[in-house]
């Protein structure tokens, strides 16, 4: 049986007894990792954006903040926790899986790994229902060497954009909150604004107040309008740096929809290559 891209935590506390399953914390907020090693979902490993999930380069104008690493990188991340073609893997971080989590499920949803989720709510939600948690050092069991061919998920570069913003066949969509969208604040990369032709949908009006993903149907609803009669391969979504954009993608696959173009190098890429900006603000 196919799974969801969400799992419950109840869903994932009664899973404790039932299944074998990699837990796997992708938080990475302020001190994440020492906050990690204070305290766990238990069995849960941690994996690390900065340095795993990403290769990150000194000339930030090229592949943005966060660019993917290669599949040597990434391959030898998987073996290193444990984690082979036949395993269920659950990622959560503490960020409503804005943060790591979404950029994890998609990584390993675009090399064709199957049994991938996400812990729908994150850690604070498994915390409110009594998951245990640890500080313990957790053991990795060790497994086979994961092979990588390719990303199977559809990714698009700058130079892509560069033709998307002259079609109007193509939707650009900026998941950034509408501050930076409009430029009216930058706290993290050099320049305000955002690309030419880009739509502001931020990635918060995924979830609703209690910090859980939308229902199916109503992310279905509200990605259909935005897509307009588009289909996903002239979707294109983008963020900061490739990141918090996952939560979208991760919320159109929940919606059941197919899963659009990344644009990986994001704004931190396109920002520093001397393209057009828009600022809507004033």
């Amino acid at each position: 049986m196919e799974l969801t891209p969400l799992i419950s935590p109840n869903e994932l506390l009664k899973l404790i007894q039932t299944e074998e399953f990699i837990l796997i914390d992708a938080s990475n907020s302020k001190n994440s990792k020492e906050n990690y090693d204070k305290c766990h979902l238990e069995g849960a490993l941690h994996v690390d954006l900065n340095s795993q999930l990403a290769d990150i380069q000194p000339d930030v104008a090229i592949g943005g903040r966060h660019p993917l690493p290669s599949f040597i990188q990434f391959s030898e991340t998987l073996s290193n926790l444990g984690i082979s073609k036949n395993s269920h893997v659950i990622i959560y971080d503490d960020n409503n899986c804005s943060n790591a989590a979404a950029r994890f499920w998609w990584m390993l949803k675009s090399i064709g790994h199957e049994k991938v989720q996400v812990l729908n709510g994150g850690f604070q939600a498994a915390l409110q229902i009594g998951f245990p948690t640890s500080d313990k050092t957790e053991t990795v069991t060790s497994c086979e060497i994961y092979q990588i061919e390719n990303w199977k998920l559809p990714l698009i570069d700058i130079n892509g954009i560069d033709k998307a913003i002259l079609d109007d066949e193509f939707l650009i969509i900026d998941v950034r909150d509408e501050d930076r969208y409009k430029g009216k604040t930058e706290p993290i990369d050099l320049i305000a604004g955002h690309i030419p032709s880009a739509v502001n949908v931020p990635f918060q009006s995924n979830l609703n107040a209690e910090g859980f993903y939308l229902s199916p149907s109503e992310l279905k609803e509200k990605y259909l309008k935005v897509f307009n009669n588009r289909s996903s391969e002239n979707v294109i979504v983008h963020c900061g740096s490739g990141v918090t954009a996952c939560h979208t993608l991760l919320a159109i696959a929940v919606a059941g929809l197919e899963i659009p173009n990344l644009y990986v190098g994001s704004w931190s890429e396109w920002s520093r290559n001397g393209r057009e900006i828009v600022v809507s603000y004033k």
